[in-house]
């Protein structure tokens, strides 16, 4: 199964950009353990419409553009299920075992995504009732993620 990480806007270069990195390449790491080919994160350019509905609409089109027939799509959203990390990881277990061959997690810009997009959501996964910038929501997903491979492999990371 392969992992990506969809996300609405650039991380600039800085501490920022190296914790992401850092993270999505644990993942990716230990993931190989799992059967997990990669974790991989693309970013998409965020529209430059003046209308706020356009701007959402460029958004949720550029993303849904990139996910895979088949993928089970997550929607990072302020509204979602707060899961802990065991049932993050056990979901992500319960779909490789499914054989889903790509998990998608999307992280959608600051006008959020388009009501057709969000229909298309197994998950809507939230990091509390906070407002995160997206640049945080991104390390802490990909945080999240190396966490759940580590609770699948049973590596220490984990102590809860």
């Amino acid at each position: 199964m392969r992992i990506v990480v969809a996300a609405v806007g650039r991380l600039k270069q800085g501490p920022e950009t190296e914790l992401s990195e850092r993270f999505r390449k644990r993942a990716a790491q230990t993931g190989r353990n799992l059967g997990l080919r990669d974790v991989e994160v693309i970013e998409i350019r965020e529209s430059r419409a003046d209308d706020a509905g356009k701007r959402m609409l460029e958004e949720s089109i550029a993303l849904a553009n990139i996910i895979p027939q088949g993928a089970a799509v997550v929607l990072l959203d302020a509204h979602g299920e707060n899961l802990d990390s065991a049932s993050l990881a056990a979901q992500l277990a319960k779909w490789r075992g499914d054989d889903r061959h790509a998990a998608v997690f999307l992280i959608g810009g600051a006008d959020g995504l388009a009501p057709t997009l969000r229909a298309k959501a197994e998950l809507r996964l939230a990091f509390g009732a906070a407002t995160w910038p997206h640049q945080l929501v991104r390390i802490m997903l990909l945080e999240q993620l190396y966490r759940a491979t580590t609770i699948l492999t049973g590596h220490p990371y984990h102590r809860a």
